[in-house]
């Protein structure tokens, strides 16, 4: 019985030359989710939240289109649906870097290696669709 089926799927498929190890996510992400939850510590030391909707909404946002991205790639193999998710989870990330930044820059610059990640995300993601 094998199991992680999932991840033998992932081990299945054509991977863009760029495709970093498979050992270096976890580590990444490791990193990148301290440095998301310091930004909106930082964020919400500035002051009062209620005229803050906008951030908020774009923080909350990327961070359940991060939460579902892992559940459609690697669970429902959905390549295509998990792209256009990455795609809304980038933009949303803008967005949040964007609406952080006039209220704390260093809020806002915690969630640059974020966007970076997730710009390289976007292109494996678009490569496994194309590869696929």
């Amino acid at each position: 019985m094998k199991l992680m089926p999932n991840f033998d799927w992932f081990a299945s498929l054509n991977k863009p030359k760029f495709s970093p190890p498979d050992w270096l996510f976890a580590p990444v992400w490791s990193v990148l989710y301290v440095m998301i939850f310091l930004s909106l510590v930082f964020f919400v030391r500035t002051g009062n939240l209620a005229h803050k909707i906008l951030p908020i909404a774009f923080f909350v946002a990327q961070l359940v289109l991060n939460l579902c991205w892992s559940p459609v790639f690697f669970g429902m193999k959905n390549i295509q649906l998990a792209f256009v998710i990455i795609v809304l989870m980038w933009i949303c990330i803008l967005g949040t870097i964007v609406t952080f930044y006039p209220h704390s820059k260093v809020a806002a610059l915690l969630l640059v290696p974020y966007f970076i990640w997730v710009s390289f995300a976007v292109y494996l993601n678009f490569s496994y669709l194309l590869l696929n």
